[in-house]
């Protein structure tokens, strides 16, 4: 077959519901070159503080709902995104999703390749 399709809730969360939630598709859709997942962040709460040098990969971050800080301490900046806004980041960039406002956060993170 040509194409997969899932649902965010096919796999279980990888983080703590009181967090929001992570929802990482890549196996139920079959990928093998693309990592997708979607996050949720409640007010208040953060990802993971990593970056991708040992996988090499390219991570995109897309925010479909609210506002969130990505934190990039190597670069000593932090960068704002709102719904609809974008940003690419290296593998070896250190970084850091923080959901500061006042309503729960919704993204898109796409990391390639695997």
């Amino acid at each position: 077959m040509g194409y997969d399709t899932a649902t965010k809730t096919d796999p279980e969360s990888v983080i703590d519901d009181t967090l929001g939630g992570m929802w990482m598709l890549k196996a139920p859709l079959e990928a093998d070159e693309l990592g997708i997942s979607v996050l949720e962040l409640e007010p208040g709460s953060q990802g993971m503080e990593h970056d991708e040098t040992d996988s090499g990969q390219e991570e995109v971050y897309y925010v479909v709902k609210g506002t969130v800080d990505i934190e990039l301490p190597d670069a000593d900046e932090t960068v704002t995104l709102e719904a609809d806004e974008v940003i690419r980041l290296d593998p070896g960039e250190t970084r850091q999703i923080h959901n500061r406002g006042d309503e729960r956060a919704k993204l898109v993170l796409v990391g390639a390749p695997l």
